[in-house]
């Protein structure tokens, strides 16, 4: 790629977006530029990827070709606002611009970009909304992206091939973005949430805390490599465990008894309300 990748918000995903596109060799990272309002968490950056950093997030949008935008979702309109108030703002050249704003959706993106441009500034200045999740901090993660009627398959091949770099890519039409948030976005504190109880169950009965959570993260990591590397459904996995009138189905009947799974299904359907909810 030869296109410079600018980033507006310098968080944690952010810096995981960076890591992965430095490690994967898609830019050379003086083509990568950050703003941000923290100066330390820049020079950060700066120090561990060699990027190009400023504390101007129009000079940020005019020079990239592909923009992310990955600041707090409350920050949204406020930056967008003060980008666009800026002298310089124009799209003279084709621009992607990524958000990976949490509940925003593309319209309220497109309401502060789009008015003060022309229509045909509007066509070359393409929208994709993406979900990603933490596992992005170790290139493991898992994204949802949908595009606004602008972004061409070219645009979607950029995005994904970004994306990528830091794991797995979706594409979603946006109705869709709210279930994506649900269980993947915020699907590692499920798994997280199990193990926890997990930890909790061997130190009562006896374990010490490291040897709790080394059985339990082992046991986490394992199972998800065996659902990952065969065709197999976690269903068929889960029985081929549980032998009749053993200790996994003492287990599992407890859990079934005290419905655990219509719980926890539940509790991934409230997670999709409150993204929902937080998007309007």
């Amino acid at each position: 790629m030869e296109q410079k990748i600018g980033f507006i918000g310098a968080g944690n995903m952010a810096e995981a977006i960076i890591g992965a596109v430095v490690q994967a060799g898609l830019v050379a990272p003086e083509a990568i530029f950050a703003s941000d309002v923290r100066s330390e968490r820049l020079d950060e950056l700066k120090r561990a990827y060699g990027i190009s950093i400023s504390r101007d997030n129009a000079a940020v949008f005019t020079t990239s070709d592909i923009l992310f935008l990955s600041i707090k979702p409350q920050q949204m309109t406020e930056v967008l606002t003060d980008v666009t108030a800026d002298p310089a703002f124009a799209v003279p050249r084709r621009k992607l611009v990524i958000s990976i704003a949490a509940g925003i959706k593309i319209e309220k993106i497109e309401s502060v970009l789009y008015p003060p441009l022309v229509p045909e500034d509007r066509l070359n200045l393409p929208i994709i909304r993406v979900m990603p999740n933490t596992p992005a901090l170790i290139r493991r993660a898992m994204s949802g992206m949908s595009p606004n009627r602008h972004a061409t398959a070219e645009d979607l091949e950029t995005a994904r091939h970004i994306l990528s770099a830091m794991g797995k890519v979706i594409e979603f039409p946006e109705s869709d973005l709210d279930a994506v948030t649900a269980l993947s976005g915020s699907g590692p504190a499920y798994v997280f949430f199990l193990a926890e109880a997990m930890i909790a169950a061997g130190l009562r009965m006896g374990l010490s805390p490291s040897d709790a959570r080394t059985l339990a993260i082992t046991t986490v990591e394992g199972a998800a490599a065996l659902m990952s590397r065969g065709d197999d459904t976690p269903e068929a996995l889960r029985a081929r465990v549980t032998s009749p009138g053993g200790t996994t189905e003492a287990a599992i009947g407890h859990m079934t008894v005290h419905r655990v799974r219509d719980h926890l299904v539940d509790a991934i359907l409230a997670a999709a309300d409150r993204s929902r909810a937080l998007s309007d």
